[in-house]
């Protein structure tokens, strides 16, 4: 039986530090960012205070938008020390999705980069809070944002006005005295809150999973068990830090278990190859389209992949000739898959290293320790026996404490009873191994990343010409799913494909933006006047021809 760790994470990199001192904890090959474990965990301690001398409190919320660099690292775990609590932003976001994250989440410091693929960071926040370039560093005050006071820049130009630049941190970490930090952070419990993940649940807007020490870093703990972690392993990160997948699966996987890692800033197949190498990795993560980019790529067969062992493909439906692929010509024959969400830490069923390949290639494994599963009948809530599809739920220590201010979505996702309701679909064979068969909900997974239909839905209903629109998933070999924009136009309007996709780019992140548009006179009703989105999506596969996506087995 596993035993549960009570540590917080910085009690767990501390551990670390004194086990392995002067051992290799991470290895950038992209940068000169090498850090034995003591080295980091100094370096972490440095940063908290850093944060305690610009005036910041345990329990304050602190926002990172970067991609995988080690400002990065630094800040969750420097948060961490100093019992602050650290709020994820999708390094895809434009303006409206930055607004409404930083104004739900109350962040009191955002720690940015200078942008991600052509979306700058900085004339994003500056025309969030015009203000801030004549603003004292660390004392902004934005109407729209009133919790936010201070900007913190980790980028590579000069410190933009009104910031604070990351390297002054190291100097500010001096005005605070040890003692005075070290109380703060040894006050620190694991049942508090601190990570807080924004996610796109059954209604409305994207919510904030609060997610506690206790349960991301056991749930890691498991995660690394099953893919048998040791000292000696070596595991690539190719996912961003930002989701459960990089921060759990495989941060506290490696914390846990003292893995040390490669973070690739930017996933490119090439790249990441050439850190498995370069670096002698025994492992690597991706969702599957990660993995298809890398055995399809023209210079794969002249790589040499003797020395990998494990992995976990996760993040959207995995495709089991993929996983076959994988587990025979990247010789990852341990490679394993993890079913969960964010809301339960976010593993709840995990195939292991012990299993055999049909199990590992073509089920999502079985319920982790101290972790219960069952299927429901959604209709009734009655559970299910092996062999009948329902709706997954789970119950344990990995569930969220709830979303942030939002009690009642909270009551709607974990019933009476502690159980969370998944909105998957899923079936439990006789030896206790589930598969995901499709979705209650209508939320699209896109290589990964989350998509709500309502929210593109309301975003096109502000175009002029837009008289109604339904957004829906539908199949894609390479992404697993795709969304469509099924549009009907006002009367008398005109509207093309190329002018609702650049209203899209303008307001939403581009793995948002629908992959297909069809304009429509009229949607499939119901007789009670609901649209059939199922036959919608059957109509699509037909209209684009997706027959050959959607026949693709996954796990």
């Amino acid at each position: 039986m596993q035993e549960f760790s009570k540590l917080t994470l910085g009690e767990q990199i501390a551990l670390m530090a004194k086990k392995y001192p002067d051992d290799n904890m991470i290895a950038y090959t992209d940068r000169d960012y090498k850090r034995t474990w003591s080295e980091f965990n100094e370096e972490c301690e440095t940063i908290a205070k850093g944060f305690l001398a610009l005036g910041l409190n345990k329990g304050d919320h602190i926002s990172i938008w970067a991609t995988n660099v080690p400002a990065w690292l630094l800040t969750f775990f420097g948060s961490a020390k100093m019992g602050g609590v650290l709020i994820t932003v999708n390094t895809s976001y434009k303006i409206f999705e930055l607004e409404y994250q930083l104004r739900q989440s109350d962040t009191n410091a955002l720690v940015l980069i200078d942008g991600y693929k052509g979306t700058s960071y900085i004339e994003i926040i500056n025309k969030l809070c015009p203000m801030l370039a004549a603003s004292e560093p660390g004392k902004l005050d934005c109407p729209s944002l009133p919790y936010l006071k201070t900007i913190i820049y980790a980028g590579e130009e000069m410190c933009p006005a009104g910031m604070v630049d990351w390297k002054a941190l190291y100097s500010l970490a001096q005005k605070v005295p040890y003692e005075d930090y070290s109380v703060i952070r040894d006050s620190c419990t694991c049942d508090e809150v601190v990570n807080i993940q924004y996610t796109s649940g059954t209604t409305g807007f994207p919510k904030g999973v609060m997610l506690t020490h206790y349960n991301i870093l056991n749930n890691g703990m498991t995660i690394g068990d099953g893919m048998k972690f040791t000292h000696n392993d070596r595991l690539c990160i190719t996912v961003p830090f930002f989701h459960c997948f990089g921060m759990v699966l495989a941060l506290m996987a490696c914390i846990t278990h003292a893995t040390s890692f490669v973070p690739i800033d930017i996933f490119n197949p090439k790249k990441v190859m050439d850190a498995l190498i370069s670096e002698k990795c025994t492992a690597v993560h991706g969702v599957p389209t990660m993995f298809i980019a890398m055995l399809e790529h023209p210079d794969f067969d002249t790589y040499d992949f003797s020395l990998m062992r494990t992995g976990i493909m996760a993040g959207s439906p995995c495709p089991v000739k993929t996983m076959q692929d994988v587990s025979t010509k990247m010789n990852m024959n341990e490679i394993v898959i993890v079913f969960g969400q964010t809301e339960s830490s976010p593993g709840c069923t995990m195939t292991t290293t012990n299993e055999t390949i049909e199990h590992r290639c073509s089920t999502v494994g079985r319920a982790f320790p101290g972790v219960e599963c069952k299927i429901v009948d959604p209709a009734t809530g009655k559970e299910l026996p092996p062999g009948q599809v329902g709706e997954f739920c789970a119950r344990g220590y990995n569930i969220m404490k709830g979303y942030y201010k939002m009690p009642e979505a909270t009551a709607l996702a974990i019933d009476k009873e502690g159980w969370l309701h998944f909105g998957d679909l899923a079936v439990m064979d006789e030896d206790g191994y589930f598969k995901v068969t499709g979705r209650l909900k209508d939320m699209i997974i896109r290589g990964g990343e989350n998509i709500y239909p309502k929210e593109l839905e309301e975003c096109l209903y502000h175009h002029p010409k837009v008289k109604d629109v339904q957004v829906i998933g539908v199949p894609s070999k390479k992404y697993g799913e795709e969304s469509c924009a099924c549009i009907i136009v006002k009367e008398g309007e005109a509207l093309t494909e190329d002018e609702v996709r650049q209203y899209y780019k303008e307001n939403v992140a581009f793995f948002k933006i629908p992959r297909y548009y069809w304009f429509m006179d009229e949607f499939p009703m119901t007789a009670s006047g609901k649209v059939q989105k199922v036959v919608l999506r059957e109509q699509a596969v037909e209209k684009f021809s997706l027959q050959a996506a959607n026949s693709i087995e996954t796990a």
